[in-house]
């Protein structure tokens, strides 16, 4: 009797998600490298508003306008971290 294993590859949406996830990381990680800048107020607001929405991206992620959505956010976070200026343009594809 042929046994079935369920196909454990990942679905899209969590593919999404962890590609979410991985954005709002680089941005807590680049708001550690800039904490001396900031007032510990305004860290650790960030910091919970950052929790908060990585503990919000799986229903995030079902919105109809997800992709905008995330979108805004990470660009919210940009002004605050200065991510995007730390990019080299070089490596991108």
């Amino acid at each position: 009797m042929p046994r079935f294993v369920p196909d454990s590859r990942p679905t899209a949406q969590h593919l999404l998600i962890e590609f979410y996830r991985e954005e709002f990381l680089k941005h807590h990680r680049c708001l550690q490298q800039q904490r001396a800048y900031y007032s510990e107020s305004a860290i650790t607001d960030a910091e919970a508003a950052l929790s908060r929405i990585m503990g919000q991206l799986e229903q995030l992620s079902t919105q109809d306008n997800a992709a905008q959505l995330v979108s805004s956010l990470l660009k919210k976070f940009d002004v605050v971290t200065g991510l995007s200026a730390w990019s080299d343009p070089k490596q991108t594809h």
